[in-house]
């Protein structure tokens, strides 16, 4: 073209050389500017995608840091779950022990304590209630429920003995004489082991338990016959609190009485169905009902006004009716009927073994001390559950009759420490309910899945427990009887050691995981580095260049205004 500048040859290589120079200047710039020598896949192809790769696994790797950090912490809250936990089925552990020691101290004896202290009393009929004649009247049973003839040393032993206070006899007269009651040697001289200990505590009050097992009734009955006599005889030995002025089954004729129980619940008879030889199901009606020899406990229900007593402390009677309108009611029903009752069902709660035949009525307030129960009806309805000492027969005019049961020392301690180890179970469900961490519970059935590398096939699954009370076997408290108390000992021993397993298990996993994340951070460390082995410039070899370059170019200029010289001095020709 016309236009078109003319170079030289030399002016136009040492340009070309320039134009290159500055090219590796402005390359060598950039590697300084990133870091990198590497910075796309037209530096170096093979360098390029190695690295690439080697930073993608290592960017798959930092995620898979995030859920394993997350898998600790899940682990973590369990193991925090794990130690209450622990702290909670231990003490659960300490309530069965104490309710087992507390049964076995008050199951062995039925035994009363009096209210009045009665120290230095040398004469008992100067005391207002007390007269000369008055009489103590003892009943026992044996420990299955059988009759025990008792007797005073040397004479003749009956189902009942009996102790006369006369003028000028002092506390420790009236002790030696309830001592002195025996048990029927078997020829009809209570002449075997003593029957009761008397005694006064550190308080002066007069204490009498059972020496051989066994229950015990007795019966105050002054010489006068009199509601209120009985009533005061029974008030100045500091029975008053216990004793219960209740109708014997005759018109207009009461007793003031009490029964002491060596149990710390009310348990009927075996119960059978009628002529068959087995143990009565719940669905029994009661006329269908017999004891073990075939006798039968139920007769002359037949009347909407048969109705079973049941009254706590001596505080209101309530009826259970007996008769539905059209046959006598099952054993369930009878169940059912005194659980339902409001004013029985904060204190009590009925409950039958169709197994053992054994219908149970038994406190589950602490405060509760006696039972009284009883039958009454159109006739002389019988309901002989075989609940204290008295068969339950119902007068022929129906008069009623009742008994009031004193339950052995630990019923109400019992009573209390069932509600504290159900409430320990309680809390125990509401612990597991709080052990979660973002929507896993290894302590509620959830499995943690911690995933090791970027394709999945390394990883560790956490199976989970339920460790609810229930997941772990403890039953609802019953501590009525040692076989169930000892059972209950056995379930929580057993979920302490399933607890303290499970403990061990997680802190295996924790150790697992914890290892797999400190190697995964030291691979990611590897895999970075190799990565940039491949791209990273080296700034000082990068520096050195740029400043040779910088050197080169300045010859190249320098070159170029050699190379024109010859030009410039045509141009002096025109000056």
């Amino acid at each position: 073209m016309s236009n078109d500048v003319v170079l030289t040859a030399a002016l136009r290589s040492n340009l070309l050389s320039l134009q290159s120079t500055q090219g590796l200047i402005d390359t060598t710039q950039y590697r300084l500017s990133t870091g990198r020598k590497v910075n796309s896949a037209l530096d170096n192809p093979q360098s390029f995608f190695a690295a690439q790769a080697l930073n993608n696994r290592a960017s798959d790797l930092t995620r898979l840091l995030d859920g394993i950090g997350q898998s600790i912490q899940v682990i973590k809250a369990a193991d925090n779950g794990i130690t209450a936990l622990t702290r909670l089925v231990e003490q659960a552990d300490s309530v069965a022990k104490a309710a087992r020691d507390a049964l076995a101290a008050g199951q062995a004896e039925a035994k009363v304590t009096g209210s009045r202290d009665l120290r230095n009393i040398d004469d008992l009929t100067a005391m207002p209630g007390i007269a000369n004649g008055d009489i103590l009247t003892f009943t026992l049973t044996a420990e299955d429920g059988t009759a025990v003839n008792i007797g005073a040393y040397g004479a003749a032993s009956a189902a009942t003995a009996s102790v006369t206070i006369n003028t000028n006899d002092s506390i420790q007269e009236l002790i030696a004489e309830i001592n002195n009651l025996n048990i029927d040697d078997g020829a009809g001289q209570a002449l075997g082991d003593r029957a009761f200990e008397a005694s006064l505590d550190d308080k002066g009050q007069l204490v009498i338990k059972t020496l051989n097992g066994g229950d015990f009734r007795l019966q105050f009955v002054s010489a006068a016959a009199t509601d209120a006599d009985d009533l005061a005889l029974a008030a100045d030995l500091g029975m008053g609190d216990v004793s219960r002025l209740i109708p014997d089954g005759a018109a207009n004729s009461n007793n003031v009485e009490f029964s002491s129980l060596s149990d710390v619940a009310l348990i009927s008879f075996p119960l059978y169905n009628s002529g068959t030889g087995e143990v009565a199901q719940a669905s029994s009606t009661l006329n269908l009902v017999q004891d073990a020899s075939g006798n039968n406990l139920f007769a002359n229900i037949d009347n909407v006004a048969d109705q079973f007593r049941i009254s706590i402390d001596g505080g209101a009677v309530q009826n259970i009716d007996l008769f539905d309108g059209t046959n006598p009611i099952s054993i369930q029903a009878f169940v059912d009927r005194i659980n339902a009752n409001s004013s029985l069902n904060t204190k009590i709660e009925a409950s039958y073994d169709d197994t053992t035949g054994e219908l149970r009525i038994e406190p589950v307030d602490g405060t509760v001390k006696s039972v009284e129960v009883g039958v009454r009806g159109d006739d002389a309805v019988q309901a002989n559950f075989g609940f204290g000492l008295t068969d339950l027969v119902a007068g022929a005019g129906g008069e009623e009759l009742r008994e009031t049961v004193r339950l052995a020392a630990a019923a109400g301690q019992l009573a209390q420490l069932e509600k504290d180890f159900d409430n320990l179970r309680d809390q125990i469900d509401l612990l597991v309910n709080d052990t979660g961490y973002r929507g896993t519970n290894l302590l509620k059935g959830d499995n943690l899945l911690t995933v090791f590398n970027e394709d999945r096939s390394s990883s560790l699954t956490t199976e989970g427990v339920t460790f609810t009370a229930s997941g772990l076997g403890m039953d609802a408290a019953n501590f009525s009887r040692i076989s169930s108390t000892e059972e209950t000992l056995t379930q929580v021993r057993d979920a302490l050691n399933t607890v303290r397993d499970f403990g061990n298990t997680l802190a295996n996993d924790l150790s697992i995981i914890q290892t797999r994340q400190d190697y995964s951070k030291n691979l990611i460390n590897t895999l970075t580095e190799g990565s940039d082995k491949l791209t990273v410039a080296d700034q000082n070899e990068e520096g050195a260049k740029l400043l040779a370059l910088q050197t080169r170019q300045q010859l190249g200029v320098t070159a170029l205004s050699l190379a024109s010289q010859s030009q410039q001095s045509i141009l002096r020709l025109f000056g």
